[in-house]
């Protein structure tokens, strides 16, 4: 067999964790497989190089903030090819370049054109495990990039739709993917398998155990993922297309979000067409936006309520207040202190008390809500940050504890 396996940051923090993970990998060669890995940067390895760089400018330049955060990839690869080599088993680390991963230009959040898997396989038949660092290509220029939040998740679903992998197991620090982040939650229970549908909208609603990126990518292709912990050796979660239970409705987990913002558009011109020129702002800036609210118009004026990335927020505020006047509003408010909590699970189109139980939930916990989303398998409310894990807890219990 062919396997992709992915280390995430906790699982390689230092020395011992290392060389767990080698231990995990090297065990996993011995068993007569393939294997091709991808390893995280070191526990708060890019948050600490990011707080260097901000340490000399506020404002750094995208590209720079990519060549100094790839870095921290290097170091993990290099590391555990030598702890496997201590091991007695051949290794190989390579960067995105190497590979040939290609990617877009859009430094700090750049998505994959093409990966070349030529010199990978090439290693792999010298009986090689091959490490490759995550989270990282080059674009047209030959500029390193990174892939953004969670990019190591996408770098090795890529790798293994490119190799036809069997399997591509995810390693993170908890056991599996959870009804909830069992960090908050203790009662959180772990799932067998989830679909990739459902597994798509707890990453994006803010579940951390994936990239969304990464799902969306296993899903075009098909690659069946299991996520395991790297601390515990026992089976982890299966995301498939097709669970066992078809037509039962159920819910699969809650996610929050805590890095979003809400920016709101107050007094804008009630037209055609005034929509489109707010987004196509956005869009130039390769800003993605979320929840959308639009206010019934009132006396010749109209309010636009959406939710976006924190990271963008102030991008989003400099382009909407330079195009003022073709736009057209009176001003801009923004919340950066607002969290969004999601319930997902297949089915839920069909059963409108799902929607009741999560209202009666927050009720009762005394949590007021701000904005509704709602999609087939999911229902998002935009709540206060500070109420993030009452409101955790009393929708958990209500779903998964009465």
């Amino acid at each position: 067999m062919l396997i992709v396996q992915k280390f995430g940051g906790s699982s390689v923090a230092d020395t011992q964790r290392l060389q767990r993970v080698a231990g995990i990998i090297a065990d996993t060669r011995k068993a007569g497989n393939d294997v091709v890995v991808v390893l995280s940067a070191q526990g708060d390895t890019t948050d600490d190089l990011i707080a260097k760089a901000y340490e000399l400018t506020k404002n750094p330049s995208r590209r720079e903030l990519d060549m100094l955060m790839s870095t921290g990839e290097q170091i993990s690869v290099s590391l555990c090819a030598m702890a496997l080599e201590e091991m007695g088993i051949p290794a190989i680390s390579l960067l995105g370049w190497q590979i040939g991963m290609r990617t877009t230009s859009d430094y700090g959040n750049a998505r994959i054109k093409t990966l070349d898997p030529e010199r990978i396989n090439r290693e792999l038949e010298q009986g090689r495990v091959v490490l490759v660092a995550g989270f990282q290509g080059i674009n047209r220029l030959d500029d390193m990039t990174t892939l953004g939040r969670g990019g190591s998740d996408t770098t090795a679903v890529a790798i293994a739709a490119k190799l036809h992998a069997d399997l591509c197991q995810i390693y993170t620090d908890v056991e599996g993917v959870y009804t909830a982040d069992p960090r908050l939650i203790p009662e959180a229970k772990k799932l067998d398998e989830i679909t990739y549908d459902e597994m798509l909208e707890l990453a994006s609603m803010g579940a951390q155990v994936l990239h969304n990126r990464s799902v969306e990518m296993a899903k075009r292709y098909g690659i069946q993922l299991e996520v395991l912990s790297s601390f515990v050796r026992k089976p982890g979660t299966i995301v498939k297309e097709v669970t066992k239970v078809m037509e039962e409705t159920k819910i699969s987990g809650i996610a929050r979000d805590t890095h979003i913002a809400r920016m709101a558009l107050v007094g804008l011109r009630d037209e055609p067409g005034i929509a489109y020129k707010v987004f196509r702002i956005l869009e130039h800036e390769k800003i993605n936006v979320d929840l959308i609210l639009q206010s019934i118009g009132r006396e010749g004026t109209k309010d636009i309520s959406f939710t976006l990335d924190k990271a963008d927020l102030n991008r989003a505020c400099s382009a909407l207040e330079a195009d003022r006047d073709s736009i057209g509003y009176d001003h801009l408010n923004v919340d950066d202190h607002i969290c969004k909590l999601s319930v997902v699970g297949a089915g839920m189109i069909n059963r409108p008390g799902i929607a009741v139980r999560l209202f009666e939930a927050l009720a009762s916990a005394q949590v007021n809500i701000h904005m509704i989303s709602t999609s087939e398998i999911k229902i998002s409310v935009l709540i206060d940050a500070e109420q993030a894990d009452v409101a955790m807890r009393a929708v958990h219990r209500k779903f998964f504890e009465e």
